[in-house]
């Protein structure tokens, strides 16, 4: 059954409120096209506010204590944990996602948070030493400011968390801004954090209409106090992210977009490497950022592999993501159903062979083996952001690295092979700043460090890592006893 339009608002200085204007605009239900959030449209002037909002609050939150700002982030876990089958259910309406997917968003997320608390001890210093007699010279970690977290639709909790909860546990002040395709989802962020006592202004939330995105982001960031911006999405958007920010001469943290290669060499467990195959192409309509977008093979086994990852893509379920045992929902809107038809469609006249699916079901798109993909394909290299599995074959290691790194993206890879070391050798000369061995391309942990090469953007999220994005390293020194001074 179609859900009735639930309404939105944005959170400013610790009050939920519509946008100074009154404006909305409609979230839709990717599967049916209902309306599922009616949310506010926040305007520049609304925006502003948010940002003097952090600002006010960053002088309190900035000298709390670890322990409190880890006891909130904590119950603010504890929160998203009891509330995780209504958040799940609310990712369905807005962004297709099966129940899975949507309890897996809540458990990483949770996880994101408790890891953030345990980060609050974590932005420590060192003495160093100095040179000059009695000098206890120090390099000491302070918090930023206000940073801006911008976050997508496709894995909203788990990427909204992310865009505030270590800046938080470092002590800064956050603004988040929902994407306007599941403004209700990370709303559920905004509220665990508010829910768990966090004080007012110390997280804010704004929603905006998509024909006012360039200008709200704008203003987020140009405002005089912000100081960080971390922004997960498109390597197009985060071109116009990064030439903003860099005018204003504010850092930015960028994830963006990916083509996965996952090489499978002819000693591989060809079995290990299909279901890997299958669930990192296939996972979420393949609308995730690590998504396993090539797919390389040695020529000798590569006929077999192929097999075995169409017998399973075979067998996933596809339809309303409502339904329980439902694998693949629909994909997020129709220009994402005429990107990924065209990208079958163009293989297909090239010469690629169609092992499983290449059709639309309704709103959905079948999961798609193609065999015999070649550089002349643009499957080869745009991203699709769908559920395709374009196979690629080659001849040897040393030609799997060559096509692993033909590309313009560097986020996630996986290489499969039964000798370890040589695995890892070739490993180390992938363009990437993740790499899995025998396991995924997607995967992800809250302690570590996550984050691309190339177009895929720079900077890391996670874990220790993340204390170089949301922190300044300030030299601080004590002349302990007198000093003599040339003049």
């Amino acid at each position: 059954m179609a859900t009735k339009s639930q309404a939105q608002e944005m959170l400013i200085g610790g009050d939920w409120r519509g946008a100074k204007s009154g404006a909305t605009f409609q979230a839709l239900n990717p599967f049916d096209g209902t309306p599922a959030t009616t949310a506010a449209a926040a305007s520049v002037a609304d925006a502003q506010a948010a940002v003097d909002a952090a600002h006010s609050a960053f002088s309190g939150w900035s000298v709390s204590s670890p322990g409190e700002r880890r006891a909130l982030l904590g119950r603010a876990a504890d929160l998203l944990t009891e509330r995780q089958e209504q958040i799940a259910a609310t990712m369905t309406e807005e962004t297709g996602a099966t129940f899975g997917w949507g309890m897996f968003n809540c458990m990483l997320a949770c996880g994101m948070l408790r890891e953030a608390a345990a980060q609050a001890y974590g932005a420590v210093g060192e003495v160093i030493p100095s040179d000059i007699p009695g000098k206890l010279a120090m390099a000491v970690r302070a918090p930023a400011g206000v940073v801006i977290g911008i976050a997508p639709w496709n894995a909203p909790m788990i990427l909204a968390t992310r865009a505030v909860a270590t800046p938080l546990a470092y002590g800064n002040t956050v603004v988040l801004k929902s994407s306007e395709l599941c403004p209700r989802t990370h709303a559920a962020v905004a509220t665990v954090l508010a829910d768990a006592g966090l004080p007012p202004g110390v997280i804010n939330f704004v929603t905006n209409a998509p024909e006012d995105a360039a200008k709200v982001v704008e203003a987020l960031i140009a405002h005089p106090h912000t100081r960080r911006i971390n922004f997960t999405g498109s390597t197009r958007v985060g071109r116009i992210i990064a030439e903003t920010a860099g005018r204003h001469l504010k850092r930015v943290l960028l994830e963006l977009g990916g083509k996965a290669p996952l090489v499978v060499l002819a000693d591989a467990d060809l079995d290990r490497a299909a279901a890997a195959a299958n669930f990192g192409a296939f996972m979420h309509q393949g609308q995730i950022c690590m998504s396993t977008e090539r797919i390389i093979v040695e020529r000798a086994i590569a006929e077999q592999f192929a097999e075995l990852l169409a017998n399973r893509a075979r067998g996933l379920k596809v339809g309303d993501p409502r339904e329980p045992d439902t694998h693949i929902g629909p994909l997020i809107n129709d220009a994402a159903m005429t990107r990924v038809s065209e990208l079958v469609e163009d293989a297909r006249s090239k010469g690629a062979k169609v092992l499983a699916g290449g059709g639309a079901q309704g709103t959905c798109y079948e999961p798609t083996v193609l065999l015999g993909v070649t550089s002349a394909m643009r499957v080869y290299s745009e991203e699709s952001f769908g559920p395709l599995a374009p196979i690629v074959t080659v001849d040897g290691p040393e030609e799997a690295v060559a096509v692993a790194n033909d590309t313009d993206y560097g986020l996630s890879a996986a290489v499969f092979s039964s000798d370890v070391p040589a695995a890892l050798e070739l490993a180390q000369r992938i363009q990437s700043g993740i790499c899995h061995i025998n396991d995924a391309t997607v995967h992800d942990e809250p302690q570590m460090p996550f984050g691309g090469v190339k177009d895929s953007g720079w900077g890391r999220f996670g874990g220790r890592a993340a204390v170089e994005e949301f922190t300044e390293l300030r030299w601080i020194t004590v002349q302990e006893s007198e000093r003599h001074y040339p003049i």
